[in-house]
């Protein structure tokens, strides 16, 4: 009668424990003040500060963590052509998911720059821009 007592007490610890175990583990710390008094969930916070808390989360654990490519480095002038900013575009493209749109009049500009633009399936332009060959800048045309 005695040991039965005991191996339930036990059995009961170990229960309990295990359930407090878990319930700390998923703990959360309570959240702080609401930086912007009426709003909640993530638009609480400017769309830059959750931009830049995904990439210092990436800088530190990432795919393209620094001592990842360790053999690769930027070199001063990238020397690119419009083949290469092609694949750059597409490569952008499908790095965010985007498996529809497409990257179109792809041409060197007078100034230098090469110029680009993305287009829905269909053909429809949606955006231009220019990337400087050197420096691989990317900026808005129209």
């Amino acid at each position: 009668m005695m040991r039965k007592t005991i191996l339930s007490a036990v059995g009961g610890l170990v229960i309990g424990a295990a359930a407090a175990g878990a319930l700390v583990a998923e703990a959360q710390p309570a959240p702080g003040p609401d930086p912007r008094p009426g709003m909640e969930g993530p638009a609480a916070r400017p769309h830059w500060m959750g931009w830049m808390h995904r990439m210092r989360g990436m800088q530190e654990r990432g795919p393209a963590a620094p001592r990842t490519f360790a053999l690769i480095y930027r070199q001063a002038d990238r020397k690119l052509t419009p083949p290469d900013v092609q694949k750059i575009a597409e490569a952008f493209l499908l790095w965010n998911g985007n498996h529809s749109w497409k990257v179109t009049e792809v041409a060197a500009t007078p100034d230098g720059a090469i110029g680009f633009a993305l287009a829905t399936p269909e053909g429809s332009v949606i955006a231009r821009f220019t990337m400087d060959p050197h420096t691989a800048r990317v900026t808005r045309a129209g």
